[in-house]
């Protein structure tokens, strides 16, 4: 995928979510894997020619891992003129060695996103972009649906009320195999996790289950995250 195609599909969202208004103060999570660098790339080249002036600032939330390194991360952020954060926390030793938690995921998450709202508001930022991408819409419904018995999937925009913040998700309409090809295309400075869960979750889970239900009758993850749009989502887009 081109960046052109990649900023298309971003402005599409944004502009059918009405996820960018004026003067705003946008973070961006990057947690060093190909998804948040793409996210990157979008919100950059969008910025520049998007008619509703915005700013761009990267975060990512340092868990602690060791022999994780975000030197490329950092030279790519200083070429683009954005400026870069990083957070240090605790959370790798807390979680697995002081906690020993069987079910990582979870507290991580929370501890995760309670340092990078905080982060984020310290810079002065109004709204955080999250990237998650379409294959990521339907894997939310399949654990719903598997785990929870319920038709849920996240909200293209959320507004957290207890921090004041809102959360919008521009990468909503691209594909993972798009932005794939995408990070080999640009080369992305991807930094792999060193997280030991890592490929082991419960969403690791629903991507494999997906992948094999859209072997079997080619076309199904469309039509699922068609379903999302007209159920989850068809009051949230514009009229």
């Amino acid at each position: 995928m081109k960046l052109q195609q990649l900023l298309s599909y971003t402005r599409r969202a944004v502009d059918d979510f009405k996820m960018i208004q004026e003067g705003d103060k946008i973070a961006v999570g990057i947690s060093g894997g190909k998804d948040s660098l793409a996210l990157l790339y979008a919100l950059h080249g969008l910025m520049r020619f998007y008619p509703i002036p915005f700013s761009v600032t990267a975060i990512t939330v340092d868990l602690g891992f060791p022999d994780f390194h975000l030197t490329p991360i950092k030279e790519l952020c200083r070429e683009m003129g954005i400026p870069y954060e990083i957070i240090k926390t605790d959370i790798y030793e807390i979680v697995f060695h002081v906690r020993q938690e069987t079910n990582p995921c979870a507290l991580c998450a929370k501890m995760r996103k309670g340092a990078l709202n905080t982060a984020i508001k310290e810079t002065g930022c109004n709204k955080v972009a999250y990237a998650h991408h379409k294959d990521d819409v339907v894997e939310t419904m399949l654990l719903s649906l598997i785990f929870e018995g319920r038709f849920h999937s996240f909200a293209p925009v959320t507004y957290l009320d207890r921090m004041d913040l809102t959360v919008i998700r521009p990468l909503l309409y691209v594909n993972e195999a798009d932005i794939i090809g995408f990070q080999h295309k640009y080369q992305l400075p991807v930094c792999k996790s060193p997280c030991p869960a890592d490929g082991h979750t419960r969403r690791e889970y629903a991507k494999n289950l997906l992948k094999e239900i859209n072997q079997e009758a080619p076309g199904v993850r469309e039509r699922m995250f068609r379903a999302v749009l007209n159920g989850v989502y068809r009051d949230r887009l514009k009229t």
